[in-house]
């Protein structure tokens, strides 16, 4: 796929759809959070999907490309949502998403529904599991994933807002999509096909429960989180420990639940 430009420059990626990556790169974040604006060609407005983290720079040059119709958070974590407020705060446009506490003179989003918006119909999929509040959107050909599939790598199920058992339907989910479905998510690069990136990442979260069901055997059925980290994820940088360690309670969760 296309890698990312420089930051704060505005990519087309299809005609509806333009990413402008913040600079906020981390070892969770990626390059940054990609956010994005849609509207069809020779509307007026755009939708802003995640205006990420409260950076005054990356904001104004978001502002810099509207009018802004309306903002959507794809869900809660700050480098997606921090800057909403005073976004709309600089273009006049409400929020909506799926948590209430982040909306803005508009109410809350709700699974299935279509918004207009931008001149596009923006489908709304609730899928919980790397959050509670995660959602996609359906625009086009298309699926906006936010972190609920990444553009490499793997998600975290962020527990104890995350859960896994959620987080797998909504795998199910985007792997029952057409095949050849382009993905755009939140963080990294676009996806050609959608499916088989979904059928990857039910397979990844497949493998890790049995890793975890072994260590369980290996430490006892009472092990801690932590402790299940250090044995199954001693290949990962110990710096993103504490990211395993969120995933690995929301997989000691879902098998203590069984």
């Amino acid at each position: 796929m296309i890698s990312h430009p420089a930051y704060g420059e505005l990519r087309a990626v299809t005609p509806y759809a333009a990413v402008l990556l913040a600079e906020n790169p981390s070892g969770m974040t990626l390059d940054g959070t990609n956010t994005w604006l849609l509207r069809v060609p020779g509307a007026e407005s755009c939708v802003v999907v995640d205006p990420g983290p409260a950076d005054e720079a990356h904001l104004g040059r978001i502002a810099a490309h509207g009018p802004v119709e309306l903002i959507l958070l794809t869900h809660f974590h700050g480098d997606h949502s921090d800057g909403a407020t005073r976004l709309a705060e600089l273009v006049g446009a409400p929020i909506r998403a799926i948590d209430p506490e982040l909306c803005l003179r508009a109410e809350p989003l709700a699974d299935g529904e279509t918004v207009h918006a931008g001149g596009l119909d923006i489908k709304i999929v609730a899928t919980p599991g790397h959050t509670a509040d995660s959602l996609c959107l359906l625009v086009a050909d298309a699926v906006f994933t936010g972190d609920t599939i990444l553009g490499r790598g793997t998600t975290v199920v962020a527990h104890p807002d995350g859960s896994l058992a959620p987080y797998l339907d909504s795998l199910r989910w985007l792997a029952s999509l057409p095949k050849g479905t382009p993905a755009f998510p939140g963080h990294g690069p676009e996806i050609a096909d959608v499916v088989p990136v979904a059928e990857h990442y039910l397979a990844h979260r497949v493998q890790r429960l049995e890793q975890v069901r072994g260590a369980l055997e290996t430490l006892g059925a009472e092990a801690t989180a932590r402790q299940v980290v250090e044995l199954v994820y001693a290949d990962v940088d110990q710096s993103l420990w504490w990211a395993a360690e969120m995933s690995v309670h929301a997989q000691l969760d879902y098998l203590r639940a069984r």
